[in-house]
C-alpha cells in the first residue's frame, strides 16, 4: 500500500473498521479514533476490531495512530458508577491490545465535567494519549470544561466550540485555543468538511477530525426482524480531498 506523507495540519479520521483504518493510513492521516456505531455518536469497537486495527498500523511503520473511543453507551454523558467501571476496564484492556490512545468523556448531573470519572479514565491509560471528548460540548459551559481538560493532564480535546458544528464554533474554537496555549492540544471536530479545514487551520486548532463517511449497500438485507440495509464506511476520495486540505 502506497501512502501519502502526513499533513501538516494533523488529521484524524473516525473509523468503524479496519478497512477505514487502511484508508486513513494510506491518505496520510495522523490517527484515527477506533470505533463503532458512529450512527450513535460512537461506541467501543470490540477487541478483535482493536487488534486488527493495532497490526494494519505496525505493517505501515505508524506509531501514535490507533486511538480508541471508549463509551459504553449511547445517549448522554452522565454515567453511573457501574458504567465508569465498565468504561476503566475497557480503557484498560484497549491499552493492553495496544493502542496509542483512549478517547472518553463524562459529565456530572450538573453539567460540568465528571472530573472524579475522568481521573480514572486517565490513571487507567497510564502512558497511553487521553482525549476528552465532545461531552465538553455538551456541557454548561463548554469553555471552562475545556479549561478543566487543561488542567488533568491529558493530551487532547475534541471540540466543535460548543456549537452544533465547527462553523457555527469557530469563534469559540479560537477562543479555546488562545485560552489552554500549549497546556492541551484542540483538535476541532464536529461536521467538519473538506472546505472547513482551512478556516480552522486560521483559528490555530492543533488538528481536525471528521468521520468522512459513505454508505455501502454490500452484505444483503438485515432480514425480516426490523433493521436498516446497508451499513456505514469511510470514503477513501473524502479522506484524501481531507488530507490534502491539511497539507495546503
Amino acid at each position: 500500500m502506497t501512502t501519502t506523507p502526513r499533513a501538516t495540519l494533523p488529521v484524524e479520521i473516525a473509523v468503524q473498521d479496519v478497512a477505514g483504518a487502511r484508508i486513513a493510513l494510506a491518505a496520510g492521516a495522523a490517527r484515527v479514533e477506533l470505533c463503532q456505531a458512529l450512527g450513535l455518536g460512537g461506541l467501543t469497537p470490540s477487541a478483535g476490531l482493536v487488534e486488527a486495527a493495532v497490526e494494519a498500523a505496525a505493517v505501515q511503520g505508524a506509531t501514535g495512530f490507533v486511538h480508541v473511543l471508549v463509551r459504553p453507551r449511547g445517549g448522554g454523558f452522565v454515567y453511573d458508577a457501574d458504567e465508569v467501571r465498565t468504561t476503566v476496564r475497557d480503557i484498560a484492556h484497549a491499552v493492553r491490545l495496544g493502542a496509542d490512545g483512549v478517547v472518553v468523556g463524562a459529565l456530572d448531573e450538573a453539567g460540568s465535567l465528571d472530573l472524579d470519572a475522568l481521573r480514572a479514565f486517565r490513571d487507567a491509560a497510564g502512558d497511553a494519549d487521553v482525549t476528552v471528548h465532545r461531552a465538553v460540548d455538551a456541557s454548561a459551559d463548554p469553555l471552562a470544561a475545556v479549561e478543566a481538560v487543561a488542567a488533568l493532564g491529558v493530551r487532547r480535546v475534541l471540540t466543535s466550540g460548543g456549537a452544533p458544528d465547527c462553523r457555527a464554533g469557530l469563534a469559540m474554537l479560537e477562543r479555546m485555543t488562545r485560552t489552554v496555549g500549549d497546556r492541551l492540544e484542540v483538535m476541532a471536530g464536529g461536521g467538519v468538511r473538506v472546505e472547513d479545514i482551512a478556516a480552522l487551520a486560521a483559528a490555530g486548532v492543533d488538528a481536525v477530525h471528521l468521520s468522512a463517511r459513505g454508505r455501502a449497500e454490500r452484505g444483503g438485507p438485515s432480514g425480516p426482524g426490523g433493521g436498516v440495509d446497508g451499513f456505514d464506511e469511510t470514503d477513501a476520495s473524502a479522506v484524501a480531498a481531507a488530507g490534502a486540505a491539511a497539507r495546503a
